[in-house]
C-alpha cells in the first residue's frame, strides 16, 4: 500500500472514528487541481462512495472551461458521479457588494449544501492541507483574530458538515503522490498571482522567513496544536463566566455593569461577549468606555445594538425597539435614545407659563411623578387617560384612532411612573399627569427622534 494512503487512512480512523470510510457517502469539492485530485485517489482507493462537486466561477475565461473538461473527463475514468454549476461570480459580487473572493466562498457553500441535501450525502470533504492551514494562521496573525484565529483550520466543522482530512500533509507529499500514481491534475493560473493575500504570503512571506527559520512551518503547525489546547481551557473559562454574567430576556441579554468590570482581563471576556453579535474586535475599547458612560449612550454594529441602561449592559437585535427600560432618574437633563433623544427641564409653574401645543414636547406636573420613570416600548394591553379624557383607552384602539401604521406603531415609546403611562412619546399625554392649577413645578420634556 502506497505510504500515503496508508497514513491517510490511519489518520481517518484516529481524527473521524466516528465517521467510517465504508458506512458513509461524501461530497467532495473538485477544482481539477493537485489537491482535490489527489484527495478524491484517496477516497476511492480507500473504498469510500462519493460524488464529485466542481464550481464554474467564470472568472478566468477558457482556463475555467479548461478545468471543468478536465474535470468532467476525470469523473467519466473513474466512474464517480459529477455535478458541475456555473455562476456568474463577478456580477454576484457587484450586486451583493463582496468581493470577488467572498462571492465564490458564498455561492459554492451554499450550492455544496443543496447538493448534499438533494443526494442525502452527509459530508462535504475540502481538499485543505498543512500548507494551507499554515498560511491561514500567519494571515491571522498579522490581522489580529486573537487566539481562536491562530487554532487554524477545523479538521472537523460539525455545524456545515465539513471534513478535511488532507490537513496533517504538505503540498509536496500530495504532489509526490500525484507523481507516483501517474495522476494528472490542471494549474490554476491565479495561484502564481501577488495580489492574492494568500499567494503573497505563499510566493513571498513564507519562503524569506524560511531562510532565518528553516524549520517555521512545523513550528507553526506544532503551535496550531497547542493553541488548539490552550484554546479548550480559554473557553471552558469563558463560558462558565459568561454563564454567571449574561442574563436571557427574551431577544435581549442583560449585563450587570459592576460584575463586567471584576471580570479579569477585562477585554478578553467583553470581546467574548460581543463577538457573536455582529462588533469588531476594534469596538471592545469602545464597549469598556461605555461602561462609564450616561444611560442611553450605545453602541452599534451591523445586527445589534449595545446600550448602557444605568447598572446594566443591553445587547439588543437591531430590528426590534432598542430602547427598551431605559430608567430616566429626577435630575437627568438629557438621555440618549438609540433613535433620538429626550430633553428634560425642570420649570416652576406661574400664570406666564404657556403650555407648548407640539405633540414632541410634554409638560408634566412633577409632584403626581414618582422617580425613575421608566421608558419602554408600548405593548399589548397598554392603555392610558387621553389628555381631557375621564375614560381609559387602550393603546392599540388609539392608533387606530390615530391612523399609525404597522411600522409607526412599531417605533412607539411610552413613559411610564409606577406603571401608570405618563406620554405615549410624540403623540399624547396622560390626563392624569396634566398642569392643573395646583401646580407648582413641571417637568418639560422634548422628545426629538432621529427616525433612524
Amino acid at each position: 500500500m502506497n505510504q500515503l494512503l496508508n497514513r491517510f487512512q490511519q489518520h481517518w480512523n484516529n481524527q473521524f472514528n466516528n465517521i467510517p470510510l465504508h458506512q458513509h457517502s461524501f461530497l467532495i469539492a473538485i477544482s481539477g487541481g493537485l489537491d482535490s485530485v489527489v484527495l478524491t485517489h484517496l477516497m476511492q482507493q480507500s473504498g469510500a462512495k462519493c460524488r464529485l462537486a466542481h464550481c464554474n466561477f467564470q472568472l478566468r475565461g477558457d482556463e475555467s472551461k479548461r478545468d471543468e473538461d478536465f474535470v468532467n473527463h476525470y469523473a467519466t475514468d473513474l466512474n464517480i458521479p459529477l455535478s458541475i454549476i456555473h455562476f456568474n461570480t463577478a456580477d454576484y459580487a457587484k450586486e451583493q457588494k463582496l468581493s470577488i473572493q467572498e462571492s465564490a466562498r458564498k455561492l459554492r457553500y451554499e450550492w455544496f449544501a443543496a447538493l448534499r441535501k438533494e443526494f442525502d450525502l452527509k459530508w462535504l470533504l475540502t481538499a485543505h492541507h498543512a500548507d494551507d492551514n499554515i498560511e491561514t494562521v500567519m494571515m491571522h496573525f498579522f490581522r489580529g483574530t486573537g487566539i481562536k484565529g491562530m487554532t487554524g483550520i477545523p479538521y472537523l466543522q460539525k455545524e456545515q458538515s465539513i471534513l478535511r482530512p488532507l490537513l496533517p500533509f504538505h503540498k509536496s507529499e500530495l504532489a509526490e503522490f500525484a507523481k507516483e500514481n501517474n495522476l494528472s491534475y490542471v494549474e490554476d493560473s491565479s495561484n502564481k498571482k501577488e495580489d492574492y493575500t494568500r499567494n503573497f504570503f505563499r510566493l513571498n512571506l513564507l519562503p524569506q522567513i524560511k531562510t532565518i527559520y528553516p524549520q517555521v512551518e512545523d513550528n507553526i503547525l506544532n503551535n496550531i496544536q497547542r493553541f488548539n489546547e490552550a484554546n479548550t481551557i480559554y473557553n471552558s473559562v469563558i463560558e462558565q463566566h459568561k454563564k454567571n454574567l449574561l442574563e436571557f430576556k427574551g431577544n435581549e441579554i442583560h449585563i450587570p455593569v459592576l460584575k463586567l468590570k471584576k471580570s479579569n482581563p477585562l477585554s478578553a471576556f467583553v470581546w467574548e461577549i460581543i463577538k457573536d453579535y455582529g462588533f469588531q474586535s476594534a469596538q471592545t475599547e469602545e464597549v469598556i468606555k461605555l461602561l462609564d458612560s450616561h444611560t442611553g449612550s450605545y453602541i452599534l454594529s451591523s445586527t445589534h445594538r449595545i446600550i448602557l441602561n444605568r447598572n446594566w449592559l443591553l445587547i439588543v437585535p437591531n430590528n426590534t425597539q432598542e430602547a427598551a427600560n431605559i430608567q430616566i432618574e429626577e435630575n437627568d437633563k438629557t438621555v440618549l435614545l438609540p433613535k433620538g433623544q429626550l430633553t428634560i427641564d425642570k420649570i416652576m409653574y406661574d400664570n406666564s407659563f404657556k403650555i407648548p401645543t407640539q405633540s414632541d414636547i410634554a409638560c408634566i406636573d412633577i409632584k403626581v411623578l414618582k422617580f425613575p420613570l421608566l421608558l419602554r416600548p408600548w405593548k399589548q394591553g397598554d392603555y392610558f387617560y387621553p389628555l381631557g379624557m375621564t375614560k381609559k383607552k387602550k393603546l392599540s384602539r388609539f392608533f387606530i384612532d390615530e391612523k399609525l401604521s404597522v411600522t409607526e406603531k412599531e417605533n412607539v415609546l411610552v413613559l411610564e411612573s409606577q406603571g401608570k403611562i405618563i406620554w405615549i412619546l410624540g403623540y399624547r399625554i396622560d390626563n392624569r399627569f396634566k398642569i392643573n392649577i395646583n401646580t407648582i413645578e413641571v417637568l418639560k420634556i422634548k422628545y426629538i427622534s432621529t427616525g433612524l
